[in-house]
């Protein structure tokens, strides 16, 4: 007896809907997209959009949450956790960022970085979810910079939640520059001088022998 293969299970409607404003939203921006781009987009239709969400401003709160979900799954997965030293892992973690700078700068960049610098004053409720989903990302570097600068006794300027909140401002401020000027080598040159800014911290020269 031979078994039927199972069907795939489609996403439903409020996943689609997400999934499309990840990537609507960081093509045209939170103010110029509209609800239709996001159901056309989707592939479904107005009804479904407002039986999932009471309006934009909702989608785009529960975008962010879902941001953070689905990058969570990608870092938490990735090759940087690896290493034995902490300061290896913090400095894997930013070659893993530079490694993610690829393609149009629209498939690269931060969603909740983009709809912040549009609705931060305007809409609380966007904000908070975007400040949620950055400083939530932050948090899960601060244990191996704490590490690495016990082991290594280094006192680190504002403590490591600090740096790690630096690697954010760095690489989000890359993002910004890089769309100004439509180039991914700023993002990437900006995570090199921010490596490097580390390894200086930390006394290691580039060949990872001790300054």
């Amino acid at each position: 007896m031979t078994e039927k293969p199972q069907k795939t299970k489609r996403p439903d409607a409020r996943i689609k809907l997400l999934d499309s404003a990840l990537r609507v939203i960081r093509m045209k921006g939170y103010t110029a997209t509209t609800v239709d781009d996001l159901c056309r987009e989707a592939g479904v239709t107005k009804g479904a959009f407002f039986h999932h969400f009471r309006s934009k401003d909702d989608l785009a709160v529960a975008a962010a949450d879902y941001w953070s979900e689905t990058t969570g799954a990608l870092f938490e997965k990735a090759a940087y956790h690896d290493p034995e030293d902490p300061l290896d892992r913090v400095l894997g973690y930013l070659d893993f960022r530079k490694a993610l700078v690829q393609g149009d700068v629209t498939e690269f960049t931060c969603l909740v970085g983009t709809m912040v610098q549009e609705v931060y004053d305007t809409n609380p409720s966007i904000r908070d979810a975007c400040n949620r989903s950055i400083t939530g990302h932050t948090a899960t570097l601060v244990s191996d910079i704490a590490e690495a600068a016990e082991d290594r006794g280094v006192e680190i300027p504002g403590g490591a939640e600090s740096l790690a909140l630096h690697t954010q401002v760095v690489i989000q401020g890359a993002f910004v520059l890089a769309k100004a000027g439509n180039a991914p080598s700023i993002a990437t040159d900006s995570i090199d001088h921010l490596k490097r800014y580390v390894e200086l911290l930390f006394g290691r020269s580039r060949n990872g022998r001790a300054l």
